[in-house]
């Protein structure tokens, strides 16, 4: 339960630093500084590690103590205190709240009120090319873990008086930073009306990262597919932000999340568009290939070699049923303990630091695959297969759809053990229901391929010339439809 703060402060500035001391009680980071303003008493609080105590020692306290008698305390608001960002605040509340968040505190007598000063200053990570989405062309910056950092570098690139930044917080005893970034003439106001609704139903002790605020606003918390992009490029961000999509950041995350997201978002990439429009659509065309590929070529060689053999050509047939022999276990086994040992492969390489994890990846997999030959346990054409399935996979950018996606490739597997290439149409079909029915805040998760809408489609399988983008999304309902004149 949320803790119950004061809301009225006291004319005495003694009296206000007694209770604030009593809150902050064992807390050894908290500096409390009682001092004098002439006659009047004067007290600063501030959280050491967190406030810029430069910024207070040399504009804040220096001019207050070196101030003359008479005067009055609005006095040394508007004459004496040399910092541009502060604030007056009525409710102890906002204060504490203030200096929880690496901001100052300052009480004065006679004031009935108390200045919040804006000197954040905690330890952060320089501003580095992000790990998790790599371009070859394109900017190097990444987001960071601070919030204000991330809406700079947006803001840098979208340099309009219409982009508004909405700050909040979410999570009752973290009372995290949060800020809603939107270009006001271009957004879907009905989105944005539900997307506030929905933060607002927001209520746990603590949010730590952007990952738990996109658990709480998905539409449909039964698919593993995700309905909302996260992206730690700022570029992401601001072309999302220009067809009419709105981004939210979270502090403590380097990720921010941009809603609404269809499933064709999830297989773009900055190269597509940084590079000429014909390199950029092959690139598509191979991805959306790939994706294919990897979900259906275990499932075919199980049915094949299972169930319809005689669909295979008479040489290869035979070189499979010769590289099969002696295998003790059934084609389905022989693919599910591949896609087992895949996964643990993948999730090591994750893990690991990046110069270890990268020999793992290769070591590891020559190592396994061939000992599983050897020892006769699988096929050679088995590897083969889940060679080319883990290269198809990692084409996807994004590694949440590349693990739906696997789910969807088990139960394939299982299908086509069962009912062989029928069970695999049977399954492509239950895939192809479940994609429709799902929605991200309204939008179809397969537009713009069901909306047939067909100036959209001339950025979904391939990426036309930048001339041709006259006009925003249409899918997407912007409300300034035309973005090229």
């Amino acid at each position: 339960m949320q803790e119950q703060i004061r809301e009225n402060i006291s004319q005495k500035s003694q009296q206000n630093m007694m209770y604030v001391r009593e809150l902050f009680k064992n807390a050894a980071d908290v500096v409390f500084r009682e001092f004098k303003i002439g006659n009047l008493n004067a007290g600063l609080v501030y959280i050491d590690g967190m406030a810029d105590k430069t910024l207070l020692n040399d504009f804040l306290l220096e001019p207050l103590m070196d101030s003359g008698e008479n005067i009055t305390p609005e006095q040394l608001m508007d004459k004496i205190i040399a910092i541009s960002d502060m604030k007056k605040i009525t409710k102890l509340n906002d204060g504490v709240n203030a200096v929880l968040a690496g901001e100052s505190l300052v009480f004065i007598d006679d004031l009935g009120a108390a200045l919040t000063i804006a000197n954040r200053s905690w330890p952060n990570r320089g501003i580095g090319e992000p790990s998790g989405e790599t371009v070859i062309r394109g900017s190097r910056e990444g987001f960071t873990e601070t919030i204000r950092f991330n809406t700079a570098l947006v803001r840098r690139r979208i340099r309009d008086t219409r982009l508004k930044v909405e700050p909040s917080q979410a999570g009752v005893r973290s009372k995290t930073d949060m800020a809603i970034m939107y270009i006001d003439d271009i957004v879907n106001q009905d989105v944005l009306e539900e997307l506030k609704t929905r933060l607002k139903d927001v209520n746990i002790d603590a949010i730590l990262d952007s990952g738990y605020i996109e658990q709480f606003i998905e539409d449909d918390k039964t698919t593993p597919f995700p309905q909302i992009q996260s992206t730690e490029r700022p570029d992401v961000v601001a072309a999302a932000l220009y067809e009419g999509r709105i981004a939210i950041f979270v502090d403590n995350s380097p990720f921010a999340l941009i809603v609404p997201a269809v499933l064709a978002h999830f297989f773009q990439s900055p190269d597509d568009y940084y590079n000429r429009w014909i390199s950029g659509s092959v690139v598509r065309i191979i991805r959306l290939f790939a994706i294919v590929l990897s979900l259906i070529l275990p499932a075919s060689y199980v049915a094949m070699t299972s169930f319809h053999t005689g669909l295979i050509p008479t040489k290869l047939a035979y070189a499979i049923a010769a590289s099969r022999e002696g295998v003790p276990f059934a084609a389905y086994v022989e693919a599910l303990l591949m896609e087992a040992a895949l996964a643990f492969l993948i999730e090591a390489i994750i893990k690991l630091p990046k110069p270890v994890g990268s020999t793992i990846g290769i070591v590891g997999g020559l190592i396994i695959g061939q000992s599983a030959v050897s020892a006769g346990l699988v096929s050679p054409i088995m590897v083969i297969v889940l060679g080319l399935t883990a290269i198809t996979t990692f084409l996807i950018p994004n590694y949440t759809v590349t693990t739906a996606f696997s789910y969807f490739r088990v139960m394939l597997i299982l299908l086509s053990s069962f009912l062989g290439l029928y069970g695999i149409m049977l399954g492509l079909i239950f895939l192809l229901i479940h994609l429709t029915r799902i929605e991200s805040f309204g939008i179809p998760y397969l537009a713009p391929a069901v909306n047939t809408i067909m100036k959209d489609l001339k950025d979904l399988y391939v990426r036309m010339p930048l001339k041709d983008f006259k006009e925003r999304p249409e899918f997407l309902e912007p409300k300034d439809k035309v973005r090229q004149k």
